[in-house]
């Protein structure tokens, strides 16, 4: 395994369904299933088939078709979830079970009514389950995010021994700052005799908005697996969004991380997933939103046209957008009405701008956006008027 690689698992297909109004058919899912895997995911988390025959045969079909890519099937501690699991990755290529157990008090004493010592045990009996079926099991210790270090680590240790092959340390509230979330994946390194023998994992929630910084925090400490979503769909207010931490890793190479993944394919795959799973992204999200790319400020439009790279880190077509935006609203200046006009064919001079900008204004004042169609009215309005 590369050091310096940082391995993409995908749950859009598992926890991005979660979300309300997301359920995909089978088909749905082979189509996304697909574009991922053509997109450079190194792992896919198919679905969790013992939840449903629907989610059992989606996994299944979805096995038969991957190539290339890691199938993953999603299991509680439980035996029979498992033994599931495994019968719904028969069809794999390559197959991991990812199984695990909540691991911080809150989920100890609420949800199980249990003990450290008893979860221990359990952790490490549900590893032993999956490796009856596979040599790739992944634990996850839920709600990792809250669990004190010292125990999180015996738990690591524990199923590392029992076979685990990577270890999921999901911040499943989304309530840690990036640095706790790094010096968690630290302590675990220091701290866990025998954690050269798996991979780390983030799966992080954004709660309060800090998944992605959360997932970089995790990979700058030692972790070598995010698991993400596209669009960050998931569970409450979602997941580390995959288009931005490939981004991040991609722009910043004093990081010195690398991902597999084709990040011209990142726009066309954010609309194929929005419209199949009927949830629109955000204008202002980072990377595939619609605005991602626009200006419509004048200082930032003057300065974009002089030099893109003023107001823009990302090319659009190494993510696979249309390409930046000039969006004329009355907050729009001189240099980027004169490049729109330029653009219609019309070849103003500097004097020309100056008294077409005042009636520009006028119309910007009463919409919220000035089209081309409103500016081939001014434009042909003001020659008609100067010939």
């Amino acid at each position: 395994m590369p050091k310096n690689k940082v391995y993409i698992f995908d749950t859009t297909l598992r926890d991005g369904e979660q979300v309300p109004g997301c359920k995909l058919n089978t088909k749905e899912k082979i189509e996304i299933a697909l574009a991922l895997e053509d997109l450079g995911v190194d792992i896919i988390e198919a679905g969790f088939p013992i939840s449903s025959p629907g989610d059992f045969k989606s996994v299944s079909e979805i096995g038969s078709v991957i190539k290339n890519a890691v199938i993953c099937g999603l299991s509680r501690a439980v035996q029979k979830d498992i033994e599931v699991a495994a019968e719904a990755l028969k069809t794999a290529k390559r197959s991991r079970i990812h199984t695990g157990i909540g691991t911080s008090d809150f989920h100890i004493r609420s949800k199980f009514n249990s003990t450290r010592e008893d979860i221990l045990q359990r952790a490490i009996q549900c590893v032993k389950w999956a490796r009856n079926f596979t040599d790739d099991v992944e634990f996850y210790a839920e709600d990792a995010g809250r669990t004190d270090n010292e125990y999180l680590a015996r738990v690591v240790e524990a199923v590392i021994a029992a076979g685990a092959t990577t270890i999921n340390i999901p911040d499943t509230t989304g309530y840690c700052l990036p640095h706790q979330y790094g010096e968690k994946i630290a302590y675990l390194i220091n701290n866990v005799p025998n954690i050269d023998k798996a991979v780390i994992s983030c799966h992080c929630h954004n709660d309060l908005g800090l998944a992605t910084a959360n997932s970089i925090a995790g990979a700058m400490n030692g972790a070598r697996q995010i698991e993400c979503t596209i669009n960050g769909l998931g569970e409450r207010a979602g997941n580390t969004s995959l288009e931005e931490v490939v981004m991040v890793i991609q722009q910043h190479q004093s990081l010195g991380f690398y991902t597999d993944i084709k990040t011209q394919q990142l726009n066309p795959l954010s609309r194929l997933v929005s419209d199949t799973m009927r949830m629109p992204v955000q204008p202002n999200k980072a990377i595939v939103g619609a605005n991602a790319f626009s200006h419509s400020s004048g200082i930032h439009q003057d300065g974009f046209l002089k030099d893109a790279q003023t107001y823009e880190i990302i090319n659009p077509e190494q993510v696979g957008a249309d390409g930046s935006k000039i969006v004329l609203t009355a907050r729009s200046g001189r240099s980027a009405l004169a490049h729109r006009f330029h653009k219609l064919g019309f070849m103003f001079n500097r004097n020309d701008i100056d008294v077409l900008y005042e009636q520009f204004l006028k119309v910007a004042d009463r919409k919220k956006e000035v089209e081309d169609e409103d500016l081939k009215v001014l434009g042909n309005q003001y020659q008609a008027a100067t010939v």
